[in-house]
């Protein structure tokens, strides 16, 4: 469905605003999508849409998935998660995943951010580099 640039900045408009420090406060959205379903202004199904679409990539960005070749202990888990929480912030969603054609290392995901310090991709590259 394509949405005009009005519902479209009036989404992002109203997503910022269900924001506090920079994270989203879910009783501000419902709060929000509640006006929005009651008082129903002009493309109101667009600017729903729309901050749908915001909604599930903000929670997609803090989605973390963790590949190891072996299961993690409980401090190296610390430890990942310690120093990604410095990076994206305390409010991730971690994932363990065991891959074992990693070979070693770890391969991180946050949100679109590939982290591979595998030994399968550091012979990838080099393959790729020859």
């Amino acid at each position: 469905m394509k949405i005009s640039k009005v519902a479209a900045a009036t989404a992002r408009r109203l997503f910022g605003l269900c924001q506090t420090d920079g994270r989203l406060d879910d009783d501000k959205l419902r709060t929000v999508i509640a006006r929005l379903v009651e008082s129903k202004p002009r493309d109101h199904v667009a600017i729903l849409t729309a901050l749908q679409r915001l909604t599930r990539l903000e929670f997609e960005r803090r989605k973390v998935t963790v590949e190891s070749a072996v299961v993690l202990d409980g401090p190296s888990r610390q430890r990942v998660v310690a120093g990604l929480a410095k990076q994206y912030g305390p409010d991730l969603v971690v994932q363990y995943q065991v891959t074992p054609a990693l070979l070693g290392g770890l391969r991180i995901r946050v949100g679109n951010d590939v982290f591979d310090g595998s030994v399968k991709g550091r012979l990838d590259r080099f393959a790729n580099a020859l």
